[in-house]
This record gives structure tokens, C-alpha cells and sequence, in this order.
């Protein structure tokens, strides 16, 4: 009740707690600590409010004349259960003039509540329930619209993708700690790359790599993927991109150039792949985006079995699936800033108009057959056993119909475009510069392995400490090592000849 009383009404109250306040100290004058005093500042409130706004029309509820006061209890099932019934039976008596909302965070299940409060306390609760969105659902907005965008420089590889993932989903749910973790990957990027500064948007990067030093360049030509580059060059470009800083700076803008065109196209394609695979069944290539996004990341997507048995499940997709499909994927290429996208769009409306096309040529079809004339021919045994036979030759050789020809037309389109546009990152040049790829460090720091962690502080204080005067040999031990590593390090050549003392 003290630290409802300070929130509300952002005044200093004696608190027999160390836990800190999160509200401001404006008046130091002690408050009694009464319901009296929480509807005597409610009340002059309210009037307060009144006076500032007197043509405003109430929007609270149609139960009260004024805005009730909402009180959450982010975790319920901590919560003190005694504490907790008194304050429900005593805000019940007086809620006709302090009206009070109460929203409890529940973890578990709605079946706490009975269980945390009798009946006599709930039945003066007029409960409701609502639920938010799962953490899942929180992560896959995050992804879609930190990861998989063009807006933010900063791209996660596989390895480093999956590394987060799985700590979310295996570790702690946690949305948080997942941000954290792309925050911490942003950290060693900007901090172990000396060529971050160019992991920006594309028209600043072009500016800074007109400034690039020698020694800047030189990291540049050590790049893995730069060397594949210049090997794929003839003679006189490979000289002049290793030994001349000029070309080497002009042949920059343009990879870095060629590299954002590559995401702007790569997103909106995944994005359309995603709409045709995220519906299979058994989901071959994942449910979710970032499952398809990781697949992509790692090898050619098109060369694995679960693409294969996609492509096959696609083509066996009804009509209206397929054409449902196909206005999906033109609403997100229209939406997209693709530069190449215009002629995409124009194929898939072309497959639509034939789509709708065929299911008019359909219905005149059907509408031109007549039943009665086939009920009107004369049918034996010869006749029927020769229909028999055509029917049975007919299946063993039968032509694909237009629409399955027009499906197997779509899906083969839809396959080109993945293996023009989802080219693996790690196959683009100078993907250094903007993918984080370091996934033995973040799992070292995010992957908690105490023994390891304390065992490698104890034998080798260098790693954490990083002074020169703890460098020692494998073998031995500086003498400027503290006094614990010294006692940990006697203990693990000789512990039976070493005591507590020591």
C-alpha cells in the first residue's frame, strides 16, 4: 500500500525496503497510508482533470463517471498471497469512490487465481481474461523487421543466427536476452573488424571508402572473399586491384553497391518463397521465415532434399491455393524497393489473368456438354469391354491438362527466381564487411558454462585480464598472477601436498 500510495501520488513514504523506487521524489512531506488518503488525492484529481478539459467528453466506462485507477501486478504468482486478498477486500468497499482496475501477469495458467485467492476474495473481482502474443511471435517480429530488412546495415550469418535462436528456444524465451544478443553482436563487430566503418548505408559507405588509409586497403585485399574476386579477374585487373589503392577503392563502391542490390532483391523472394513453402504440408523448409532464412544463409537452398520435396508439393497445390499464392507475392514485390521487380510482377499478373482464363474456358465447357445425348447411345457387351480398353490406354498415355502444364509453369518460375536471387550470402563479395560471423564468440559469452569459464580464469588469468604481465608459457605461471590463480595452479600439479593454509 506505501508503494502504491508513492507511484500514484508521486510523494515521499517511508519504505521498509532496500529494493530501489522507480518513481521521483517531489514532495518530501509524509502521507498517511490510508485508503482515505488515496481517495482524497483521487478526488482532487479527477477535478483537477475536469477543470483543464470542461468541453471534453468522458471516454471511461459506462460504470463510472470517472477514469479509473489501473494497478498491475506483473507476476502474480510471487506475489505475497495475504497481502494480496486484504488489498482486494478493502479496495472492494470503497470502489464506488476510488474505481480500480486490476490486471494480473500470469506465467502459468488462469487456474492460479482460484488457487492464490478463496472464493470470497475472487467473487468480488468482476474477472476477464486476455492474452498477449507469445514470446515466438515477438521474435519473429523482431526478425522480420531487424533482420530480415534492408534498413539496418548490420546482417547475422547462420551460424550466429542459430546460435540466438537456439538460446530463445531452449534456453529461456527470453525476448530480451535475444535483443541483447544482437546488440552484443553488433558490439564485436564494430569492435573486431576494423573494416565496420563501412557497414553503413550505401551512400555514407561510398563516401567513407574515398577516405580508406593504405593499411585500410590492405584489409580489404585480405578479405577472403576480395581474393576470390581478384582471382576471377584477368591479369592487368588483378595488378591493378593489389597493388594500385585507386582501383581498389573504385572496385569497392561497386561491390558494395552490387551488395545492397543483393538484399533488396534477396528479402522480398524469401519472403515469396516463404509463401509457398510455409503452407506444405510437413513443412519441409520450415513454418517460420527465419527457418527458411537460415536455410538459405547456409548452403544453396536448392540443392537440398527438403527444397526438392517442396517443389514437388507445390506443383500438386490446388487452383485457388496457387492463386492466392500468386496475389501474395505480387503484393510483396510491389511493396518491395526492388529495382528488378517490375518484370516479375508482370509475369505473375500474366499468370493470373491465364489462371482466371482457363476457369472461364471451364464453365463454357461444361455448359456445352450434354448428358442426354451420351444417356441416349446404345451400349452391349463388345461396345462397353472397347470403352473399357480406350479408357485404360488413355490413362497410360494421358497429356497433362492446361491447368497442371500452367502450375508446373508457375512453380518453375518461382524456382528460377530462388536460384537467381537466393544466392548465399557468404558467395557475394566483401560480405565481411556488413555479416557478423563469429559465432564461437557470442556462444562463449552468451552460453553459460561456469566450471569452464572459472577454470580457464583460474589457470590462464591472461584471457580474462588481458595484461601483458600475465603472459606465461603453457607450463608455468607468472609470479604477477593473483594470489588464487597461484593456489589453483599448485593444487592441480600436487593437490595432496597442498592444504587450506596455503
Amino acid at each position: 500500500m506505501q508503494k502504491l500510495l508513492g507511484q500514484l501520488m508521486n510523494c515521499c513514504i517511508d519504505v521498509d525496503s532496500s529494493e530501489e523506487e522507480d518513481y521521483e521524489h517531489v514532495s518530501r512531506s509524509r502521507v498517511r497510508c490510508s485508503m482515505t488518503t488515496l481517495i482524497n488525492w483521487y478526488e482532487s484529481a479527477t477535478k483537477r482533470t475536469d477543470s483543464e478539459t470542461p468541453g471534453k467528453k468522458r471516454t471511461s466506462s459506462r460504470h463510472w463517471q470517472s477514469p479509473p485507477v489501473v494497478v498491475i501486478f506483473k507476476d502474480m504468482e510471487s506475489f505475497t498471497t495475504k497481502v494480496l486478498q486484504d488489498f482486494v477486500v478493502i479496495s472492494s468497499q470503497h470502489i464506488g469512490e476510488f474505481p480500480l482496475v486490476l490486471i494480473f501477469g500470469i506465467a502459468t495458467s488462469p487456474m492460479i487465481i482460484h488457487s492464490l485467492l478463496p472464493h470470497s476474495v475472487s467473487s468480488l473481482l468482476c474477472i476477464e481474461l486476455f492474452q498477449s502474443l507469445s514470446c515466438k511471435d515477438h521474435l519473429s517480429t523482431i526478425i522480420d523487421k531487424i533482420l530480415l530488412t534492408t534498413q539496418f546495415p548490420l546482417k547475422l550469418s547462420e551460424k550466429v543466427l542459430q546460435v540466438l535462436i537456439n538460446i530463445f528456444l531452449y534456453h529461456d524465451f527470453s525476448v530480451q536476452n535475444f535483443i541483447k544478443g544482437f546488440q552484443l553482436c553488433i558490439v564485436e563487430h564494430f569492435h573486431s573488424n576494423p573494416l565496420s566503418v563501412l557497414c553503413c548505408q550505401l551512400e555514407e559507405a561510398k563516401r567513407r571508402v574515398n577516405s580508406l588509409s593504405h593499411n585500410q586497403c590492405e584489409n580489404v585485399r585480405r578479405l577472403p572473399s576480395f581474393r576470390r574476386y581478384v582471382e576471377s579477374q584477368v591479369s592487368e585487373k588483378q595488378i591493378a586491384l593489389l597493388t594500385v589503392d585507386s582501383s581498389l577503392k573504385e572496385a569497392v563502391q561497386k561491390l558494395l553497391e552490387d551488395l545492397n542490390i543483393y538484399h533488396e532483391n534477396y528479402f522480398p523472394i524469401l519472403r515469396c518463397l516463404h509463401v509457398f513453402t510455409s503452407s506444405l504440408p510437413k513443412y519441409p523448409l520450415g513454418k517460420q521465415i527465419r527457418e527458411l532464412h537460415c536455410a538459405c544463409l547456409e548452403n544453396r537452398v536448392w540443392e537440398t532434399e527438403e527444397y526438392e520435396s517442396s517443389l514437388q508439393l507445390s506443383r500438386m497445390l490446388n487452383k485457388s491455393d496457387l492463386v492466392t499464392m500468386l496475389q501474395k507475392c505480387v503484393e510483396i514485390l510491389v511493396s518491395s524497393p526492388g529495382r528488378e521487380f517490375d518484370e516479375i510482377v508482370e509475369k505473375l499478373k500474366e499468370f493470373l489473368t491465364q489462371f482466371q482464363k482457363l476457369e472461364e474456358a471451364y464453365q463454357e465447357r461444361d455448359e456445352s456438354i450434354s448428358p442426354q445425348k451420351e444417356l441416349q447411345k446404345k451400349t452391349n457387351l463388345y461396345h462397353l469391354q472397347k470403352t473399357l480398353l480406350e479408357l485404360k490406354e488413355s490413362r497410360r498415355s494421358k497429356k497433362l491438362t492446361k491447368f497442371e502444364m500452367l502450375r508446373f509453369e508457375v512453380v518453375d518460375y518461382i524456382d528460377s527466381l530462388v536460384r537467381h536471387y537466393l544466392v548465399p550470402a557468404d558467395h557475394k563479395t566483401l560480405h565481411e564487411i556488413v555479416y557478423f560471423n563469429t559465432a564461437s564468440v557470442l556462444r562463449e559469452h552468451l552460453n553459460a558454462a561456469p566450471r569452464i569459464a572459472l577454470h580457464t580464469a583460474l589457470n590462464n588469468p591472461y584471457s580474462y585480464l588481458k595484461s601483458e604481465a600475465l603472459k606465461s608459457d603453457g607450463g608455468s605461471i607468472s609470479n604477477k598472477a593473483p594470489d588464487i590463480c597461484i593456489a589453483y595452479k599448485l593444487h592441480l600439479e600436487c593437490g595432496r601436498l597442498i592444504n587450506l593454509a596455503d
